[in-house]
């Protein structure tokens, strides 16, 4: 069995490889080519925290994962990251153990990765301005997501400590995105939200984080932090202001995505008026972006299926580049 470091896995694999694996994988499930049993969620509310176990399997390749992600948001008070994971991938042929790999990055690489998808789809092809609400650890590769697929030129950084804004400016700068990308720090959220383009909001939130009446016509926001029913990211406003909502997937938002589970319990928005999943998009079953003026959702809360698609790519690269550690077990 191969076991991959997360060094190990930036240095071999980064945004561009992980947006063409998850396109893969969803045109795969579009043709029923994917099976994916629902994940299990344990709580741990005395730590505010939760455990996820994750199974999916790639039924035309033979190759199955289970991922096991930890989410504790406490964990920095100790020096420890907030979201640690593993992949265990293996042969659906014999049951050969392939590989089991770091998944924190990799969590974060996918969902970035989503959110870049999306934006291209949904967002105006002119679209230069980016707002990060929230700059904790998932916030980074939504960044470069969506640096892949438009021409950024403005970055506004939104936080509630300014230090971690400012750290994060400097992460962005070290990492070597464009240096003609001006990055600022913006204490008013409504004023970062006036500005924007396009939005990322990737916080663990139980109450909204920017009033909807704030946003321009002909904006995209992308909301991956609220993952369960409590928590709610965007506000009742916003949610009936959009054109267009599409989701990553529809039982995973339907259990947990607060925000939309929230709008379906009021009497004048239900699921029924969701455009669609972002598989749908890829395989051009529905429209993206059709109007100028647009204003657009993307949610997603995560799904095993993506984490597949990932550790396949990195699990391939590995074997080629002759990365990673090879054990008996």
């Amino acid at each position: 069995m191969l076991i991959i470091n997360e060094k190990e896995i930036q240095a071999i694999y980064g945004m561009n490889e992980a947006i063409l694996d998850i396109e893969h994988i969803l045109r795969a499930k579009a043709e029923n080519k994917i099976a994916n049993p629902h994940r299990t969620v344990i709580e741990f509310p005395q730590h505010s925290a939760s455990v996820l176990y994750m199974p999916s399997s790639d039924l035309s390749n033979e190759i199955t994962t289970i991922k096991t992600v930890t989410i504790f948001p406490e964990n920095p008070l100790v020096n420890k990251p907030t979201t640690q994971g593993v992949i265990l991938l293996s042969d659906a042929q014999d049951g050969t153990h392939l590989s089991l790999m770091n998944a924190s990055y990799l969590t974060r690489l996918r969902t970035g990765a989503l959110s870049g998808i999306a934006t291209n789809f949904l967002a105006r092809k002119d679209a230069s301005v980016l707002t990060i609400i929230g700059t904790g650890a998932m916030a980074f590769e939504q960044v470069l997501g969506v640096l892949q697929v438009r021409r950024i030129t403005k970055i506004l950084l939104v936080n509630p400590t300014a230090s971690k804004a400012e750290r994060f400016k400097e992460r962005l700068k070290s990492f070597g995105i464009n240096e003609t990308i001006t990055i600022e720090i913006e204490k008013d959220v409504a004023a970062a939200v006036q500005k924007a383009d396009v939005i990322c909001c990737s916080t663990r939130s139980n109450t909204p984080v920017f009033d909807g009446n704030d946003i321009r016509p002909g904006t995209h926001v992308n909301g991956v932090g609220s993952y369960l029913p409590h928590m709610r990211e965007m506000d009742h406003t916003f949610i009936k202001r959009c054109s267009k909502i599409v989701i990553d997937d529809e039982f995973g938002v339907k259990e947990e995505a607060g925000e939309l589970i929230y709008a379906n319990n009021q009497n004048d928005w239900t699921f029924d008026e969701l455009h669609g999943e972002l598989m749908s998009l890829v395989v051009e079953e529905i429209p993206g972006r059709t109007d100028h003026e647009e204003i657009t959702f993307f949610k997603s809360v995560g799904a095993s299926y993506f984490d597949l698609a990932v550790a396949q790519g990195v699990y391939q690269k590995a074997v080629k580049e002759k990365v990673g550690i090879e054990v008996d077990v």
